[in-house]
């Protein structure tokens, strides 16, 4: 089996401009549309929408490697960063700081220079304690000479999916890459680079581990180079664990091949960019409906852990609290008694901020009285 990067031409990669051409215009056309309604929601609301998306991005952008990082501690980190008032609520762990710390690195800075020391540095972030699970991994460097494959499967019966340049051309082959990251960007349309830098880089696989992760971190920063612009309205990562089997299928059928030719991957690309744009209307009207319920409630007396848990309701979403909210609940997320937390409830209800859902008992559910 050959691989792309095997190929005489690489890294020169190639597509069929004319197939993409309607794609890019639908996903030009999407992003217009949703860049011209973020700005209706003016400042405030608009940071509300960016910790959002933020959350969502890295909460996403971890889960497609598969590790599942705790929502309420990402949107603390996120809000820390961006100096909202919901900061430092639930304490952070230093990985989870890492990984939003590489993400805003990535957009915030998206002017700054790319270089090797700036990628490793996103890399060290990710694994602060040089292990990545049970395993210690060369962490800040470029990987070792050790062959890097892509393989799933029990061991004795693995499934090779892909296989890197070996590790002794890494770094000529990284040279490369940053030199195509600095021409491209005056050469190349903004959202196709995008797509190609996250397929270069995965190629080349330059580190032991957190590969996806930076590469989905470069796709962001290529987008916001687009745009000119350091807030990210929507989520990539978000609609890749969407569709993360075809996200690994299209990367592998394109990397196993000895034509530079990856026009099925700027398909799958601009399709799925498109996707990830109208998915982020949800977050924006969840924030317009929060601002809504709060102003409609702006004289209404709540303490604290009532507006805590109101506020976790409003994250989540129409139906998003799965089985609603219960007096257990209540006690979970605010580490209440249960008396306090049912009078808290009872309080709710009658100041018109919950209604009380059919049941009895310890079967008794609220919900939120949503604006109209």
């Amino acid at each position: 089996m050959k691989y792309i990067w095997q190929g005489d031409l690489w890294p020169k990669l190639t597509w069929n401009s004319d197939i993409l051409l309607s794609l890019l215009g639908r996903a030009r056309l999407a992003q217009g549309n949703l860049l011209g309604r973020v700005r209706r929601l003016g400042f405030r609301l608009g940071e509300e929408a960016r910790a959002d998306i933020l959350t969502e991005e890295a909460v996403k952008t971890a889960a497609i490697e598969g590790e599942c990082l705790n929502p309420q501690m990402v949107r603390s980190s996120v809000a820390r960063h961006l100096g909202l008032r919901e900061a430092g609520l639930i304490s952070v762990t230093r990985p989870v700081d890492g990984l939003v710390e590489v993400i805003l690195d990535a957009t915030r800075k998206y002017d700054e220079p790319l270089s090797a020391d700036r990628l490793k540095g996103w890399q060290a972030a990710l694994f602060p304690s040089g292990y990545s699970g049970f395993h210690k991994i060369r962490v800040g460097r470029w990987r070792g000479k050790e062959p890097m494959r892509v393989v799933s499967g029990p061991v004795g019966k693995e499934k090779v999916h892909f296989e890197a340049p070996p590790g002794r051309e890494v770094e000529p082959e990284m040279r490369q890459f940053l030199s195509w990251w600095k021409s491209s960007r005056e050469s190349c349309d903004g959202i196709l680079r995008a797509g190609l830098a996250h397929f270069y880089f995965v190629t080349i696989h330059p580190f032991e581990d957190g590969n996806g992760r930076i590469a989905r971190a470069l796709t962001d920063m290529a987008l916001a180079q687009d745009e000119s612009s350091d807030i990210r309205y929507y989520s990539l990562s978000s609609q890749i664990m969407e569709e993360k089997k075809g996200y690994y299928d299209i990367l592998e059928k394109c990397s196993k091949s000895d034509s530079p030719d990856v026009t099925k991957w700027l398909i799958w690309f601009l399709e799925s960019f498109e996707r990830a744009i109208k998915r982020s209307d949800k977050i924006i009207g969840n924030v317009l409906t929060k601002a809504d319920f709060w102003q409609e409630h702006a004289q209404t007396e709540l303490n604290e852990r009532q507006r805590k848990v109101l506020n976790r309701m409003l994250d989540a979403g129409r139906g998003g609290l799965e089985g609603w909210l219960t007096t257990r609940k209540y006690v979970s997320m605010t580490r209440a008694s249960r008396a306090t937390a049912f009078r808290e409830i009872s309080d709710m209800t009658d100041k018109r901020v919950l209604r009380q859902l059919p049941g009895k008992g310890r079967s008794v559910r609220y919900d939120l009285i949503w604006p109209k």
